[in-house]
């Protein structure tokens, strides 16, 4: 005899379209994915997620980066404190859980709100931290962060490392589980050869924490390979073009400033020998699943999950997190005799359905056995 698995109802309060980047597309597909798996599955959302001031790129994108999931509503705004409670009040008399997207430890307060109304209610919540801390912390960020956690059933992170600072902010369970990819299947290469361009690529957002500057100070030191840049600057361009002129890379640097519309990604990942990660902290990275989506192998730094993702000498290549040198030597490594050939032919397609696969089950998992 066998039983049927538990049907769920989960709220999911999280960014979505039409905010862009990583997290809205993981929290729409999130949403999609638990519903096919047959639960009842609702995502609330932002209208306003915060101030303009606290983002100062390009917050939202007309046309969704992936389809929109149907059941989403968007009555949070950070302008509207009395929209958390509200929010709460509701799905604390209507759903199981409410998974709770941490993004930033500024929407804690709206967080906390929300996790205040629904005291009472039958709902249990999960944090799902796609970084338990931001990259670039503030002093009140640990404290914002852990009255969150506290406050929760259970924690979802996706690195050991993320899960080990989790449990140093909280005694309830800690899941870990890979982040899975969500990716638009590539269309056909129209080339039926890939040559050598000696062109590479460094893709996203550019923060500090994203290492661009050792990526630029290692340039030099590999000769005839142009780099192309393209991506909304945090703290602005100007800093950077600053340092392109004073380490003589006056024409080997292309700077595209700016979101870059799905359309654009084919070529521009086509156009390039290799995709550069050179991050100095991570959890993990969609652009290395982009890569290789595209066939082009990823030079990275071994932090976080980025050395489950690029299998050294297979796929791509690892270097060390914040030394030029290292970096530049997993460069030169690139362009030696027969590697380029041997990397593009060491690349797999992702299997996006397994590892969703695996991600569910162990959120569910986590829903069905957290206690209180």
């Amino acid at each position: 005899m066998t039983t049927e698995p538990r049907r769920l109802r989960i709220a999911i309060v999280g960014p979505t379209h039409p905010y862009k980047g990583g997290i809205a597309q993981h929290t729409t597909e999130l949403a999609r994915r638990l519903s096919a798996a047959g639960h009842d599955v609702r995502l609330v959302s932002w209208s306003a997620q915060y101030p303009a001031l606290l983002y100062p790129g390009q917050q939202t994108v007309a046309e969704p980066e992936i389809p929109p999931y149907a059941a989403t509503t968007y009555p949070l705004s950070w302008r509207r404190p009395d929209s958390w409670w509200r929010v709460g009040r509701r799905l604390a008399a209507e759903v199981d859980w409410v998974v709770v997207v941490m993004v930033t430890p500024v929407q804690v307060p709206a967080y906390l709100t929300i996790l205040r109304a629904m005291r009472g209610g039958r709902a249990r919540v999960l944090a799902l931290c796609h970084n338990v801390l931001p990259h670039e912390r503030r002093g009140v960020d640990e404290r914002l962060v852990r009255a969150v956690l506290s406050r929760a059933d259970a924690v979802l992170v996706h690195s050991p490392a993320e899960a080990a600072l989790a449990r140093s902010l909280t005694g309830v369970h800690v899941a870990v589980c890979p982040l899975p990819a969500f990716l638009r299947p590539a269309p056909p290469d129209p080339s039926e050869t890939r040559s050598v361009r000696r062109r590479l690529l460094f893709f996203g957002l550019v923060r500090p924490y994203k290492g661009l500057e050792v990526l630029l100070r290692a340039l030099p030191s590999v000769p005839d390979v142009d780099l192309v840049v393209a991506g909304e600057f945090w703290q602005g361009v100007d800093d950077t073009r600053a340092l392109v002129d004073s380490l003589g890379l006056t024409g080997r640097v292309e700077i595209r400033p700016g979101y870059v519309p799905s359309d654009d990604v084919p070529a521009l990942f086509r156009s390039a020998d290799a995709l550069v990660v050179p991050y100095l902290s991570s959890t993990g990275s969609q652009h290395a699943y982009l890569a290789f989506e595209y066939g082009i192998p990823v030079v990275a730094t071994r932090v976080g999950a980025l050395p489950e993702q690029v299998r050294d000498g297979v796929d791509g290549l690892l270097c060390e997190p914040g030394d030029a040198d290292s970096l530049a030597a997993a460069l030169r490594r690139l362009y030696e005799p027969g590697m380029l050939d041997r990397l593009r032919s060491g690349i797999r397609p992702v299997d996006a359905d397994a590892q969703w696969k695996d991600y569910l089950d162990v959120l569910v998992s986590t829903l069905t056995g957290a206690v209180r």
